[in-house]
């Protein structure tokens, strides 16, 4: 199962972590996994070369492991991860038991 953690302050999110395999099909046949991890690609990716906001990002692919933190007070990097959310929670509900998202405060 993947597992979708988001970290606010103040109601505003500023961290997504998110682990595991979605196991839903085989490797390199798993759509869940490849839409959650395109996702996430492109949040990370527009975050830190497009807006180029401060962030912290780490990702471990074998483990299935993305970390993206971010350091500067940016409200468009903040979006962007909102829209990660957003979008991981619909993934959530057309493929229940697959994938968790949750929202803790910081």
């Amino acid at each position: 199962m993947i597992k979708a953690v988001f970290t606010e302050k103040q109601g505003r999110v500023f961290r997504a972590e998110i682990d595991g395999h979605a196991e839903f099909a085989d490797p390199g046949k798993d759509v869940v996994c490849a839409a959650v991890s395109s996702a996430c690609y492109m949040a990370v990716n527009t975050v830190t070369d497009v807006i180029r906001s401060d962030a912290k990002v780490s990702d471990d692919k074998k483990r299935g492991r993305m970390r993206c933190e971010i350091k500067d007070e940016s409200p468009a990097a903040r979006q962007v991860l909102e829209g990660l959310r957003l979008h991981l929670e619909q993934l959530a509900l057309q493929y229940p038991g697959y994938i968790t998202v949750t929202t803790e405060e910081s």
